[in-house]
């Protein structure tokens, strides 16, 4: 009953999913990928921050009590801001490289290494305001909105929180120093940090969970789905069934002219049948002329017992033969001794002799 209605009840195939992948529909967090490249920025911040915040210390101090009078010229102040520039770029290019390196790898392990140039390709849907306005109210939207809304509070309570934990070292900052008060804010800062991207890694990874299970879902097929993949994969099922039909007619109508030309037909008894010709004035080696199995193996029985032919049961020797040579080929050498014995029979069941040559 749920198939008459066409419901999506089957796993995807692989051709199915190899086909949204070029498509570009792999499950996909980006709040995963957020989560990620905060913490990796603020660990590139406790490893690598060391510099910039001692540039950061240097700059003010030049900044509030060193700053000469003669800085303010034009041309000493252009001079003095492409140095202070360099030194900006040599401490705050490392953590930048360390953020791209976590936001590559992030999003590399979640869909794989993925080349899509017909992404690039220009499509009024995308700035189409009507689709626009229906991607903005539509379902998945409403959701992804809730859950922004949802991490938002997450993020406050996280936040008040770790706050509430440092309420008496933040009641005592009025009589500390200035360069205490610096350092304990960086450090509460710093950690609140922390404790903000853990709690929004723990979410984005149900966030993955989810995109997950969604796409396995979106994914999934009718059986009128799977019927007409398997027609684009193999061909329609009546075409290939008459295909096998005329193929398997010519390989009868072959048969009907090769096996009456045969010297003998050796059996496996009922499965294999392979008719041998050889003629001891022209022929150097038994030639295989015919073979088959099954259907075929019974129409070379019967054409041989139409036709007088002897038939010789020797399974192993069917088997090999039937392996091993191809129609209109002789018979390997390893098989000469077993074949003669078998030709020796049938000649002397016809009263004449047989002294193969090799």
């Amino acid at each position: 009953m749920a198939e008459q209605f066409g419901d999506k009840q089957y796993d995807a195939t692989p051709h199915r999913r190899q086909k949204a992948r070029e498509e570009g529909h792999v499950p996909r967090s980006q709040d995963l990928a957020s989560a990620v490249v905060l913490a990796g920025a603020l660990a590139a911040l406790m490893f690598l921050g060391r510099g910039l915040f001692e540039f950061l210390g240097r700059l003010a101090v030049y900044s509030w009590s060193e700053l000469p009078d003669h800085a303010l010229d034009p041309a000493s102040f252009s001079a003095r801001a492409i140095v202070i520039g360099g030194e900006l770029a040599a401490v705050v290019l490392p953590l930048l490289a360390a953020m791209v390196i976590v936001a590559v790898v992030v999003n590399l392990a979640q869909t794989g290494f993925l080349f899509l140039p017909q992404k690039l390709t220009f499509d009024l849907n995308h700035i189409n305001p009507l689709s626009g306005m229906r991607r903005l109210f539509s379902l998945p939207s409403a959701a992804r909105f809730g859950f922004g809304l949802f991490k938002v509070a997450v993020v406050g309570v996280v936040a008040g929180l770790s706050l509430w934990g440092q309420l008496d070292p933040i009641l005592a900052l009025p009589g500390r120093s200035v360069a205490e008060i610096a350092v304990f804010l960086a450090e509460i800062v710093l950690w609140t940090s922390i404790k903000i991207a853990a709690a929004l890694a723990v979410l984005a990874m149900l966030d993955y969970l989810l995109q997950r299970w969604k796409h396995e879902q979106d994914l999934k097929m009718t059986h009128q789905e799977i019927q007409e993949e398997m027609k684009t994969l193999q061909g329609d099922p009546q075409i290939i069934a008459r295909r096998r039909a005329v193929q398997r007619q010519l390989a009868l109508n072959r048969l009907s002219s090769q096996v009456p030309e045969a010297t003998a037909v050796v059996t496996n008894p009922t499965e294999l049948a392979i008719a041998l010709k050889y003629d001891l004035d022209t022929m150097v080696a038994p030639v295989v002329v015919a073979k088959g199995a099954g259907v075929l193996a019974q129409r070379i029985r019967r054409l041989a017992l139409e036709n007088g032919i002897p038939i010789v049961e020797r399974k192993e020797l069917a088997r090999v033969l039937y392996k091993e040579t191809d129609i209109g080929k002789a018979i390997p050498n390893e098989q000469f001794a077993a074949v003669a014995e078998v030709l020796r029979y049938v000649y002397r069941l016809q009263g004449r002799t047989i002294a193969p040559r090799r």
